[in-house]
């Protein structure tokens, strides 16, 4: 399993690290809008359950099944937090993970989304071994959908009306990787 040891992480453009105190304003920054949260079926945490959900984002874990890694994506060189990555160990025994990530939408259309997910998705199949990395998406987000499209991640499942929020129905897309289709783009 993955180890803070490897952090930071840089990629081209990116650096990914654990999640500090100091990253708070900029991830209330981010959490705090309907507009981020429109396709996670959830309203947008307020206040202490803010605060809460941020002190479990600074403390990764991955070890158990549902425990969740969470990295802050910055800029190389600048230390805002811009947006977040992460992988949950959704079924250890299976070596499965789940990849997620939320993005202040002030960064949107840099391509930061794709790297960051990728260098994540690199972690999950190289150094914590998992044997296949799925995605869940709200079907109507364009953005996510094109995202998965361009890390190659191939649309598994196309659920029909499966979540309700706020009285409304959506339909949610599952998308997936095995580690061999990772490796076989590495060689």
């Amino acid at each position: 399993m993955p180890s803070l040891d490897y952090f930071p992480l840089v990629t081209d453009r990116l650096t990914l690290r654990p999640i500090r105190a100091a990253d708070f304003p900029a991830y209330a920054a981010y959490h705090g809008r309907a507009d981020v949260y429109r396709y996670l079926y959830a309203s947008p945490p307020q206040n202490e359950a803010l605060e809460d959900q941020f002190m479990n984002a600074a403390q990764p874990k991955f070890a158990a099944d549902g425990d969740v890694f969470r990295l802050a994506v910055t800029l190389t060189g600048k230390d805002e937090m811009i947006g977040e990555v992460l992988l949950k160990l959704a079924n250890q025994s299976a070596a499965q993970g789940e990849v997620g990530y939320i993005f202040n939408r002030a960064w949107a259309g840099h391509g930061y989304a794709v790297e960051a997910v990728e260098a994540l998705v690199r972690i999950g199949f190289e150094q914590a071994g998992l044997h296949r990395i799925f995605a869940r998406l709200d079907a109507a987000n364009s953005g996510s959908v094109a995202l998965m499209q361009r890390l190659r991640f191939r649309r598994e499942a196309h659920l029909i009306q499966n979540d309700c929020f706020n009285g409304v129905w959506g339909d949610e897309f599952i998308y997936a990787l095995l580690r061999s289709e990772w490796m076989a783009r590495s060689t």
